[in-house]
């Protein structure tokens, strides 16, 4: 069995030279900021390629390959990632990746200062566009996405487990009556595109000002509340309602999207404090998780 590649500059210069050779002059270098799923490199000035971590991730490339040209003529109003070659494996290298445009900026997990109502309305306002795109025979949520666009009750022995087990530190029974309202409000909107991983590492913008939406991997079509969980780990007040206003078009989504929040929130806790606070920077919440539970068994007081 192939151990995990070292996935490094000279692997990618590697792939590209004997896979893509029109591009085998331009430099190979890392970016600053990485993503837990997939690593990215630019690829000169212009271009950039980004190879899947592990195997759970290996199926993103391909998909995002053959899914994000959909999109991309779907009048959406913010920039999304642009594939323009799939790689295949080789000795070195088990899975696909891909070469894609690169697109400028920064995401919103590098600063920790809170985002503006401006910056929830234009995601609320992607989202609306994204949920309207045309979904013809495109892929439906399972396994591969990590169930994101089914029922958050496809995580519902994790959750519980988490529960139990936090119960010295989270409010077991305004736990147990959110994640058991999310788990049987029924689904009855259509399926729609989601994107299966909105948090501010994928965003990339400003405080003020996004620009583009980034890293398609779990997207399929499915229920949209997987998508509306920042809700609760990085918008607060008036951004969280603006937000809402925009994305839940009814209360049972809401309460679906609370339920997502909360899983996510407790599964990172249960890893340890230090471990917790690692994966809230990189994912750019902008509070402690704790505060971020709290948040959630609040809400909307």
């Amino acid at each position: 069995m192939m151990l995990e590649p070292v996935i490094d500059t000279d692997l990618v210069a590697h792939l590209v030279e004997f896979q893509f050779p029109q591009w085998a002059d331009l430099e190979v270098r890392p970016v600053e900021f990485e993503s837990h799923d997939n690593r990215m490199f630019r690829l000169g000035d212009d271009l950039a390629v980004r190879l899947p971590s592990r195997q759970s991730y290996s199926a993103q490339p391909a998909l995002e390959h053959e899914w994000l040209p959909v999109l991309a003529g779907s009048d959406l109003p913010l920039a999304i990632p642009e594939s323009l070659a799939l790689g295949r494996s080789d000795s070195r290298f088990p899975w696909r990746w891909s070469i894609r445009r690169w697109l400028p900026g920064q995401t919103l997990a590098v600063k920790q200062t809170p985002i503006s109502s401006s910056v929830a309305e234009q995601l609320g306002a992607f989202l609306a566009a994204l949920h309207e795109a045309p979904a013809h025979g495109a892929p439906r949520p399972g396994p591969q996405n990590f169930y994101r666009g089914t029922a958050p009750a496809a995580y519902d022995e994790m959750t519980q487990m988490a529960i139990a087990e936090l119960s010295s530190i989270v409010d077991h029974r305004r736990a147990q009556a959110v994640w058991d309202k999310a788990v049987t409000t029924p689904i009855t909107t259509e399926p729609v595109w989601v994107h299966g991983d909105i948090t501010p590492s994928n965003l990339i913008g400003t405080d003020t000002k996004l620009s583009a939406v980034i890293d398609f991997g779990c997207m399929a079509v499915g229920d949209p509340s997987c998508d509306l969980a920042i809700a609760w780990t990085a918008f607060d007040g008036p951004a969280r309602r603006a937000f809402l206003d925009l994305t839940a078009p009814t209360d049972d989504v809401a309460d679906r999207a609370r339920g997502w929040a909360l899983w996510k929130a407790l599964v990172t806790l249960r890893q340890g404090p230090e471990a917790a606070e690692q994966a809230r920077l990189s994912f750019g919440w902008r509070w402690p998780v704790p505060d971020i539970i709290s948040r959630i068994l609040t809400f909307p007081d």
